[in-house]
């Protein structure tokens, strides 16, 4: 499992993070405070406190190439200390 701190600022952001994670295989999950939704759900990240960095969960060891696709959203990397 990676996981990532993520922002999405505004609906296109969102719009384009799903666009996203709907190609991919993987599963991954968004974890805002005590709350996780599906990474691929529009309206579960809706739903969600976007002012914030969200964290998100990508339930594969092997994901160089959605890390490089998801760029411009991720804010930092959480490192295997914290999880």
């Amino acid at each position: 499992m990676k996981k990532f701190k993520i922002m999405l600022a505004s609906i296109e952001d969102v719009k384009g993070f799903t666009a996203i994670m709907n190609d991919e295989d993987c599963d991954a999950d968004i974890v805002s405070g005590k709350y996780v939704v599906d990474a691929k759900s529009i309206m579960g990240i809706f739903s969600l406190d976007l002012t914030a960095p969200l964290e998100l969960a990508v339930h594969s060891d092997d994901c160089k190439k959605l890390e490089e696709k998801l760029q411009k959203y991720i804010v930092s990397r959480i490192s295997k200390e914290h999880y």
